[in-house]
């Protein structure tokens, strides 16, 4: 297997803790004590993601920087898509030496992106100025550290670059816009992990050019953005036939935050004319370039009709969710109530679900067994179940997991 994603630390630890960030969106990972012409000397990769450490952490600006570009040189001779340059979350090291040296072998126009955050550490990146908890980082132990002591808090001042600070209103395309208007090294400031999502779908929009440098904090969020491959479909469907007031409220919270829900009325149900022809449309609307939602909810009326069973309605959603899945957007499922996931599982012909890990507590994660569709992934629920961002919480693990 040849690796689409390279790892590049200054040390053996470093090298772990992002790498393991990759392991939890579903990367296949591997972590190797040495650099890389060690690992691919052995033969034995079998990975998506390759971590290597080039040990430089102690070394003078030069030999690091030597020992980086060789690094570099050898994943791009053995054709990686992506590179992530893990850098200490606070500075220390040959920081700017290190940097340059891995941009210069990226690409001819490669723009080093600089974010060392690590808020679930207490590291956020303040107009520019590392803080940890609170305090400028030379103002901590690592501004004493024995062999490599950070006499610089400011980062843009520490590698003479520009820096970005988002607004509230800047999305990641705007941001990518002004990190591409920028030099070919460019801090940009984070305080929250809403921040290093952002900023890592910044860093994806600005194409393969683009060479994001952080900690484990960017790692998580490149880990999962590079996981969102178009390629895999646009659209999570949810169906849910449950009518337990906690999955009503659910749909209600995905709603809002930006989900298109589709409610048949239950004569449409009850009508084999009728819901041909509102399936027919609704297959319409979804195919019609840019006029699919990201999030589709198929939702069981709550409104009780004679003659209409609940499993009557699961069975005509579940010969929904057929079509819009065969319709190829589709990247991930969730079905909610026992009635509708068992239809969707019968409708797709799936045999069983691959269990991978669980959304939250009684909330599991899987790819389909059998059928055409199989290993497409699916997330399962039962009506009472879940906090009420429950459902928010699957379409982002959907979304932002690696499942091949």
């Amino acid at each position: 297997m040849k690796p689409q994603i390279a790892i590049i630390a200054d040390d053996l630890t470093g090298a772990g803790d992002s790498a393991v960030q990759f392991v939890r969106c579903g990367w296949e990972t591997q972590l190797y004590v040495g650099g890389s012409e060690e690992a691919f000397a052995l033969g034995d990769m079998q990975a998506q993601v390759v971590s290597v450490n080039s040990n430089s952490r102690a070394m003078a600006p030069q030999a690091a920087a030597q020992a980086v570009a060789r690094e570099m040189q050898t994943f791009r001779k053995h054709g990686v898509r992506h590179v992530f340059k893990k850098v200490d979350s606070t500075l220390r090291g040959a920081f700017a030496a290190e940097i340059e040296a891995a941009r210069q072998q990226w690409h001819e126009n490669a723009i080093a992106v600089v974010c060392p955050a690590y808020p679930a550490t207490g590291r956020t990146l303040e107009n520019g100025v590392l803080l940890v908890n609170g305090t400028p980082v030379t103002e901590t132990s690592a501004g004493t550290d024995p062999v490599t002591p950070v006499m610089e808090s400011s980062v843009p001042v520490m590698l003479d670059c520009d820096l970005v600070s988002p607004t509230q209103d800047d999305t990641p395309a705007t941001l990518a816009q002004k990190i591409g208007g920028c030099g070919p090294i460019v801090v940009v400031d984070a305080s929250t992990d809403a921040d290093l999502k952002r900023l890592a779908q910044a860093i994806v929009m600005l194409g393969e050019r683009a060479l994001p440098v952080g900690a484990g904090g960017l790692a998580m969020a490149m880990a999962a953005a590079w996981a969102s491959d178009p390629a895999s479909g646009d659209i999570v469907l949810a169906v849910v036939t449950s009518q337990h007031s906690a999955t009503r409220a659910q749909v209600v919270a995905l709603q809002e935050y930006g989900a298109t829900v589709l409610t048949p009325e239950p004569l449409v149900l009850g009508d084999d004319g009728l819901w041909q022809s509102w399936q027919q449309a609704m297959l319409e609307q979804i195919t019609r370039s840019g006029e699919a939602s990201r999030i589709l909810v198929l939702l069981a009326p709550a409104r009780q009709v004679p003659d209409l069973t609940s499993a009557m309605v699961a069975r005509r959603l579940g010969q929904s969710a057929l079509a819009i899945v065969g319709t190829g957007k589709v990247r991930g499922l969730i079905a909610t109530g026992g009635d509708g996931a068992e239809q969707v599982m019968s409708a797709l012909q799936a045999t069983g679900i691959r269990l991978i890990d669980e959304v939250s507590g009684g909330v599991p994660l899987g790819t389909l067994i059998g059928g055409e569709f199989a290993g497409m992934p699916i997330v399962t629920k039962a009506g009472g179940f879940g906090a009420e961002n429950v459902l928010i919480q699957a379409a982002e693990t959907l979304t932002e997991r690696k499942f091949k």
